[in-house]
């Protein structure tokens, strides 16, 4: 008998999924010694995606595969940093510089016998869509609101209705969320086009405070930050063309950090160093282990409940705050109308017909409901739209970079429909109904 049978290793599973429970959820079959047809899924059948195998994500994996799952893909773009020891408990000392998803499936599939973990080293945004389409569920351990944003718009866009016009059950993948902040974490379940998509929530979340605008950057520089962010953005590209930034490589952020000190103090700044040259260049979250273990297990669970129906999952998210004693608390988010993702309503937006097209993309990308990045503007109907602005490609946008300057009343009709579409959203467009003020 292989160690990956050995007899009675599933019996907590067992425990659960054959015996009658009123807890459980409508739909709950229950297993027999004979026909033990959900937990054939759970450990055959079920194809599980882990996005992140960072503190989080290391945690995630342990816990599927010690759950019963063994069909897991993890993938993820970074590789492993010395830093990570501390809480990243999958990788050793050796593996620095080495891919988090390789490594951690190595890991898994050595300490646990049976488990099947498949690694991708890449970034989400670089794998088809018919990738996703091939899992049950898929959970997030992403410390980037950036990437919850893309990976949400794209499991509401597989949604497909059948030929009654209802959404089609088979084609909804349902999406665990987790996320942690030193003493504070989340778990939420997200059923595309059912329950409130991650877009629904997203002025919960604070903008990328180091999203500035281009233009400080380059002329009016205040902050360390603004130094460093405009050597990675800007000078980077430009001195080391065809050369990938790392950030994992010392070298690498040494050469930012030199090149940001020069900045500052071409400018009278003070205080970039090279904590926060990394701490820019990476986006680091602060990070707390057992945070991480909680947050985990959270999310597991509801992986669990979902995929046998042996309880009701999660209506519809829970968030736990460790930093004064311990408190936690769950509540349904309500889907929003006006959702560019998921909503079926336009947003109505009032301005000066005055205003030029640059004045209304700056009013756009401070509007924390939406938390643009790059926004590109056509007008018309979703059959027949004609650009105002494009970011790419690069020959269009310099093209239509004079229309920036023109009064929208100029460009537009009140009442005229634009689509507003942005990197942070790849599969939605936020439909605004532009209304001038008298």
């Amino acid at each position: 008998m292989s160690a990956a049978d050995i007899e009675g290793r599933w019996d907590h599973i067992d425990y659960l999924l054959r015996r009658e429970s009123e807890f459980a959820a409508p739909g709950f079959e229950v297993d027999t010694a004979e026909e033990p047809s959900t937990k054939h899924f759970l450990t055959e059948d079920a194809r599980i995606l882990v996005i992140g195998a960072g503190g989080l994500g290391c945690e995630i994996l342990k816990d599927l595969a010690l759950s019963g799952f063994k069909n897991i893909d993890v993938i993820d773009m970074d590789t492993i940093d010395v830093s990570n020891l501390n809480r990243q408990f999958l990788f050793r000392k050796k593996d620095v510089g080495r891919p988090k998803a390789e490594v951690a499936a190595e890991f898994i599939n050595t300490r646990v016998p049976g488990a099947k973990v498949q690694a991708h080293y890449k970034a989400i945004q670089d794998m088809p869509l018919e990738f996703y389409q091939d899992f049950n569920l898929i959970i997030a351990g992403l410390d980037s609101v950036k990437a919850r944003r893309w990976i949400n718009s794209t499991l509401v866009s597989l949604v497909e209705r059948d030929d009654d016009g209802n959404w089609d059950a088979d084609t909804i993948i349902p999406l665990i969320d987790g996320g942690t902040e030193a003493f504070k974490g989340q778990a939420r379940v997200i059923l595309p086009r059912i329950t409130s998509c991650f877009e629904c929530s997203l002025e919960l979340f604070p903008a990328d405070p180091l999203n500035f605008q281009m233009c400080t950057l380059a002329n009016t520089p205040r902050q360390p930050e603004h130094c460093i962010e405009y050597i990675t953005l800007m000078v980077w590209p430009d001195e080391r063309k065809g050369e990938k930034l790392d950030k994992d490589n010392p070298d690498h952020m040494m050469w930012i950090f030199n090149k940001a000190s020069e900045r500052a103090n071409t400018f009278g700044i003070k205080g970039v160093t090279l904590k926060l040259t990394q701490g820019v260049v990476k986006r680091i979250i602060p990070a707390i282990a057992a945070t991480n273990a909680i947050i985990a297990a959270a999310c597991v669970n509801e992986v669990f409940k979902i995929a046998t129906r042996s309880a009701n999952y999660l209506d519809n998210y829970m968030m736990y705050n460790g930093t004064e004693s311990v408190y936690t608390n769950t509540f349904a988010f309500e889907k929003k109308a006006q959702c560019p993702v998921c909503g079926s309503e336009s947003i109505t937006w009032t301005i000066a017909g005055e205003k030029t097209l640059q004045q209304l993309i700056e009013e756009l990308l401070a509007e924390t409901r939406f938390q643009l990045s790059a926004p590109s503007i056509s007008v018309g109907s979703e059959s027949k739209k004609r650009n105002l602005y494009m970011r790419n490609p690069r020959v269009l946008e310099e093209q239509l970079r004079p229309n920036l300057d023109k009064p929208l009343k100029d460009l537009i009709q009140s009442g005229d429909v634009l689509f507003i579409t942005d990197p942070n959203l790849p599969s939605a467009a936020i439909e605004l109904n532009v209304k001038f003020t008298a």
